[in-house]
């Protein structure tokens, strides 16, 4: 126990590395939120590319399963919503399946800038792991699949 009472974690080698690294890689992935965010509106949020990015894959989808998919509360998913909304790049529909509940889209125009700076981005990407085996980059996505699954069940 620590002198305030809390557990005591103990890590090797390997953990605080891994902590370090992903602690570069979560500082650098925020910088890189805030500059594909203004590139697709100057004033969307940072954290809001994240959204259109799971809106793009798996649209239509109602707020609290995107806050599900994300780990944050109902009012932080409305709000960013509702300021991707007033931008005009994500529109709301009523749920066929519950008359209470909307789902969300893209809309023409937030797809269309959202695409133009994925595309950029994943030119990106193809430079910065030009020299990776293809093997490499799909182990890599594994992982961090992997990873993304067991922080989503943890407590």
């Amino acid at each position: 126990m620590t002198p305030d009472g809390a557990a005591e974690v103990v890590g090797d080698a390997s953990t605080d590395a891994l902590e370090r690294e992903l602690t570069v890689l979560f500082r650098r992935g925020r910088a890189a939120s805030a500059e594909l965010a203004r590139a697709v509106h100057p004033d969307l949020e940072p954290a809001a590319y994240g959204l259109l990015v799971r809106l793009e894959e798996a649209e239509p989808e109602r707020a609290t399963e995107l806050a599900s998919w994300f780990g944050v509360g109902k009012a932080t998913m409305s709000r960013q919503l509702r300021a991707l909304e007033v931008l005009g790049l994500v529109t709301r529909e009523p749920d066929p399946a519950d008359g209470r509940a909307y789902l969300m889209r893209l809309t023409e125009e937030g797809r269309e800038r959202f695409r133009r700076v994925r595309v950029v981005r994943r030119a990106s990407y193809l430079r910065q792991l030009a020299a990776w085996d293809r093997a490499e980059v799909a182990e890599l996505a594994r992982l961090l699949h992997r990873l993304n699954e067991a922080t989503a069940e943890a407590p």
